[in-house]
């Protein structure tokens, strides 16, 4: 049976606010040495509300990566209760971290799609010019 729209958009919005907030907490709020800059990117909640995921990119190498998924693990009870007390609801889900590399993927894509294209404008003008066999005159494209 599909899910019902109303329950689909509540969710959404539970998820959009659980991303505004822990991003809030991101910027200044956890004092975690560990938590390099970073910024949620999405928040997944299970279609039963019982827990939800939260994709982080982090500015830095892995290194940092690996320790700011660290940090954000240990502070997870934290920010559970800082949500509990910022929405006024009774039940926060339950919290996992995940690294979002997604931008630095769609980076190393284009650089590679960036490289092909130049190599293809290369190979083109570098191609003498098709002529007709019977005639010897260019031919027409």
């Amino acid at each position: 049976m599909p899910e019902q729209r109303a329950r689909t958009y509540h969710r959404n919005r539970v998820a959009n606010t659980f991303s505004e907030e822990i991003g809030a907490m991101l910027e200044g709020e956890l004092s975690d040495p560990r938590i390099a800059p970073s910024y949620v990117t999405e928040v997944v909640l299970a279609p039963g509300g019982k827990s939800a995921r939260v994709f982080v990119a982090v500015h830095g190498n892995e290194e940092e990566e690996a320790s700011t998924l660290e940090g954000l693990t240990t502070a997870r009870a934290y920010i559970r209760s800082q949500l509990r007390d910022r929405m006024g609801v009774r039940h926060v889900p339950e919290l996992s971290f995940a690294i979002d590399r997604s931008e630095k993927m769609t980076g190393r894509m284009e650089e590679l799609l960036a490289r092909t294209r130049k190599r293809e404008q290369k190979r083109i003008s570098s191609e003498p010019p098709a002529t007709t066999p019977a005639t010897g005159v260019p031919a027409k494209s």
